[in-house]
């Protein structure tokens, strides 16, 4: 019996023009409601841009920025800072190290760019994060933490994921090269795959009524929590590795797709 679906957005659910075909989902979420399936969004974007992108449904739960917060219905359920020592203690060496990186520090109001941002790159942290803040000092934020993440246009994420491990830090931390622009950095322990499960406890949904979809190598733990993991076509050679399933593309509505033959079949 499936009685939960998660899935990533960004080239997963989300077609590449970042959007996705709203009747279809009204359809397709109207056949879970009807049979007791729980929808989730599990993204690096922050909570209140995914909730700006499905405005008008209820019930659906999102764990954002990087799967660090759960929120339903605007309610926040639950999340997982950072250490702040160890946030700002990174914020400095990226900048000093990586002058033409975009950083991004999240908290749990905002996200936060330095004030002197390029326009382009401003734009495309606009795309993922709803409330947006500049200031002259990242490391003044009074906020906690609940994640990093560095947009780097010259594609060198795995580089600077590289140089950070080999770093000395006070305290472990989670890396993830989500796309080849974009490294997140979380408390330790803190993905995907572990918030799924605190939504599962919190739903009661056992990994054998779980559903899940995604593409990017930060979509890695989400195939492990779930009996019904779905790569998609256009996905990265581990996450297909890591899948049980593979699914069409996102930009033919695999996720929705997938999830009404899935629910055609209980019945």
């Amino acid at each position: 019996m499936l009685k939960l679906v998660v899935t990533d957005l960004d080239g997963t659910f989300l077609n590449n023009k970042g959007s996705f075909d709203k009747e279809l989902f009204d359809e397709t979420h109207k056949m879970m409601k009807e049979n007791g399936v729980i929808f989730a969004a599990c993204t690096g974007k922050q909570c209140e841009r995914v909730e700006e992108l499905f405005e008008g449904h209820s019930d659906i739960w999102v764990l954002g920025d990087s799967a660090t917060r759960i929120k339903r219905d605007g309610e926040l359920i639950k999340d997982f800072p950072l250490d702040k020592t160890l946030g700002n203690d990174l914020i400095r060496n990226i900048e000093a190290n990586n002058q033409k990186v975009t950083v991004i520090a999240c908290t749990g109001e905002s996200a936060y760019v330095r004030s002197d941002i390029s326009e382009d790159d401003y734009k495309v942290v606009r795309n993922s994060y709803k409330e947006v803040k500049k200031t002259d000092d990242l490391t003044a934020i009074e906020s906690e933490l609940v994640k990093i993440t560095v947009f780097d246009r010259s594609l060198g994420s795995v580089a600077l994921k590289e140089h950070l491990l080999k770093q000395t830090y006070t305290a472990p931390m989670y890396m993830v090269a989500s796309e080849p622009a974009w490294l997140d950095i979380t408390a330790a322990d803190v993905h995907k795959g572990k918030t799924v499960q605190k939504l599962q406890e919190i739903v009661g949904a056992t990994k054998e009524e779980t559903m899940s979809f995604g593409d990017g190598e930060n979509d890695v733990e989400l195939m492990d929590i779930a009996d019904y993991s779905f790569a998609m076509a256009n996905a990265c050679d581990n996450t297909k590795a890591a899948a049980s399933f593979i699914t069409k593309t996102n930009e033919e509505n695999g996720v929705l797709l997938t999830i009404q033959k899935m629910i055609n079949l209980m019945k």
